[in-house]
């Protein structure tokens, strides 16, 4: 059954600095290609990742892949800070920015193509947000929510336009594209990240308040990967 079409493919390919918006991608056994493939290593706290819940900032910087994707290895990742200069990842000048910045000692990680850890992304593979339900989200909290702060994967156009219909996909398969299957595992629980404004890294806790008030702290779902292939913007969603 055809329940929506892929409204948005978002990837964030260093973890808690914002993503980027593409067209067109590889579904990996560990989810989108590179997503988290890149992190900070928090040293004062050994083997931690820094992330937006220590240095909420850090969603001021942008980072995107520049070049073709391989599975041999990762194109360059560019990174933009606040103030609109751009660095390669792993460039020192950055590394003491962000240092300063965070008033933390950070060191940068990143795996292999073929291989994300799921601790870079701390949950399933792919995180689902349904159009219907983030327009549902913004009458109850009384202004336009920005899918931004709920850092999802796909943002899903529903046929049938019902907010939280999500829910009922736990258990279930979805077909996306020619390849693509995923299987539904649970809800998304939320945390203070929400809280952070993706536009200038300003937190507002009443976000979070009105998730746990009306949605008992829950909005979207996770899904594990099932079949890997390639995943293109517009691509139909059938609930297999």
């Amino acid at each position: 059954m055809l329940i929506g079409h892929i409204k948005s493919i978002l990837r964030y390919p260093v973890k808690s600095f914002s993503g980027e918006q593409i067209k067109k991608t590889n579904v990996m056994p560990y989810g989108l290609y590179g997503d988290r493939s890149h992190g900070l290593m928090d040293e004062n706290r050994p083997g931690k990742f820094l992330t937006l819940t220590q240095w909420p900032e850090m969603v001021c910087y942008q980072a995107k892949f520049f070049g073709r994707e391989s599975l041999e290895e990762y194109p360059q990742v560019q990174v933009k800070t606040p103030e609109g200069k751009t660095f390669i990842w792993g460039d020192q000048q950055l590394i003491q920015e962000l240092e300063q910045r965070s008033q933390r000692k950070v060191s940068p990680v990143n795996y292999r193509p073929d291989h994300v850890p799921l601790g870079a992304i701390e949950e399933e593979h792919i995180q689902l947000v349904t159009d219907a339900s983030l327009t549902r989200l913004s009458e109850l909290w009384g202004r336009e929510v920005d899918v931004r702060r709920f850092r999802p994967n796909f943002l899903i156009q529903l046929i049938d336009f019902v907010p939280f219909i999500e829910d009922t996909w736990i258990g279930h398969r979805l077909k996306i594209g020619e390849q693509v299957e995923l299987e539904v595992k649970r809800h998304c629980e939320r945390c203070m990240i929400i809280t952070v404004n993706p536009a200038d890294g300003t937190r507002d806790p009443s976000l979070l308040k009105t998730v746990v008030r009306h949605r008992r702290n829950r909005f979207g779902v996770y899904a594990t990967v099932v079949k890997t292939g390639v995943v293109v913007e517009g691509d139909p969603v059938v609930m297999i």
